[in-house]
């Protein structure tokens, strides 16, 4: 092969090899690179969230003055608005003790509705109406019980809520297409309603339940009095969350009409554990009601509840676990690395959308 000496003949020849090597698809950077377009992935198409006002009869009257008009978030799935003849289960949701609807929904939440958005897009779980009633009040929350003084919720969620839902949404209008879902105090709102009214919801998922095992109250050091018997109005007791607790769960668990301000009684005074509230509080702990609610259990196509190892509430939730097995209430209990607030949007995403996905009836 001859040698190319001249500078010209040089330049030709790389121009020749260059050339040889683009047209084999070695030589151009152009031909590598990915067209942006293909490699982005489509956003999930968006459901709408919006939130609304739901009187409930239920609510009217409480002795607290709190709304019979709280705000509910609902979120309707990608193809609610298309399509117009679907019907869709509903799973109702319960926050948590300080928390709101506006704490899962909308900017600067947990983003529940973005959430929804993946599931539904990627196929994890089918499509469902999201719905969370607001039961904040005056104390830090209503506790989803039944009482005179705070209001009863039980019946605004079970009968209340959902009528308005099926008489204003396409809903799939069956228990078998009903679930409900709570994390901390609304984990003890699932739990409790969910014992009681098996006839509206057939599926369930309690996420780190507090207030699981309330038979114990304990006075504290001796000459002692707690903060909460100081507190002489509701006022008082804002800004601090202790108290403020104490509160919230007198208010559910002891009303009393004749005790104004407040309308409620503490399971102590003067330091002094009082018997008969201490007992009304004990009556109101899941694991001391069970055995009166094992039948009602036993109707629900699934029971599930979940709680981090590093949760302080582990201990009650344990407890309520050994009694649902004691009493052979078919249930799943998982537990996971993570404290009490940890990776909520997580769990809700990988574990109780597609729980209720599998669970509930999506067909009339």
């Amino acid at each position: 092969m001859a040698l190319i000496r001249s500078r010209s003949g040089l330049a030709v020849a790389i121009s020749v090899v260059l050339f040889a090597l683009s047209a084999c698809g070695g030589g151009s950077s152009q031909a590598r690179d990915p067209d942006p377009q293909a490699v982005q992935p489509k956003p999930p198409a968006a459901g709408k969230w919006e939130r609304v006002k739901v009187h409930g009869t239920s609510l009217e009257g409480n002795l607290m003055g709190e709304t019979a008009d709280p705000d509910v978030s609902v979120y309707l799935p990608p193809s609610y608005a298309t399509a117009t003849d679907r019907r869709y289960p509903v799973v109702y949701l319960l926050h948590g003790y300080t928390g709101t609807d506006l704490s899962y929904f909308g900017p600067g939440s947990r983003g529940l509705d973005q959430v929804a958005d993946r599931v539904f897009g990627n196929g994890s779980a089918q499509e469902m109406i999201l719905v969370m009633p607001n039961c904040m009040n005056r104390y830090g929350g209503c506790m989803y019980s039944n009482s005179v003084t705070a209001g009863d919720w039980e019946s605004y969620v079970a009968d209340d809520l959902v009528r308005f839902v099926d008489q204003n949404y396409r809903t799939l209008a069956a228990r078998e297409s009903r679930g409900l879902a709570g994390h901390s105090m609304g984990g003890y709102g699932t739990i409790r309603i969910g014992m009681k009214r098996p006839d509206v919801f057939s599926a369930v998922y309690a996420l780190s339940s507090c207030c699981l095992n309330e038979g114990t109250i304990r006075p504290p050091g001796s000459g002692v009095t707690p903060l909460a018997e100081a507190i002489k109005s509701p006022e008082e007791a804002q800004g601090n969350r202790d108290v403020m607790g104490t509160l919230a769960r007198a208010a559910a668990w002891a009303p009393n009409p004749t005790n104004s301000p407040f309308f409620f009684d503490l399971p102590t005074k003067n330091g002094e554990v009082q018997p008969d509230i201490a007992e009304k509080w004990a009556a109101n702990s899941p694991v001391a009601m069970l055995d009166q609610y094992v039948g009602n259990l036993k109707k629900y196509k699934a029971i599930a509840l979940d709680i981090g190892l590093q949760d302080s509430l582990l201990a009650g939730n344990q407890v309520f676990v050994d009694r649902l097995t004691r009493f052979d209430v078919s249930h799943t209990f998982e537990t996971y690395e993570g404290d009490h607030n940890s990776g909520v949007p997580q769990r809700l995403e990988e574990k109780v959308l597609p729980f209720f996905s599998r669970q509930l009836v999506f067909s009339p």
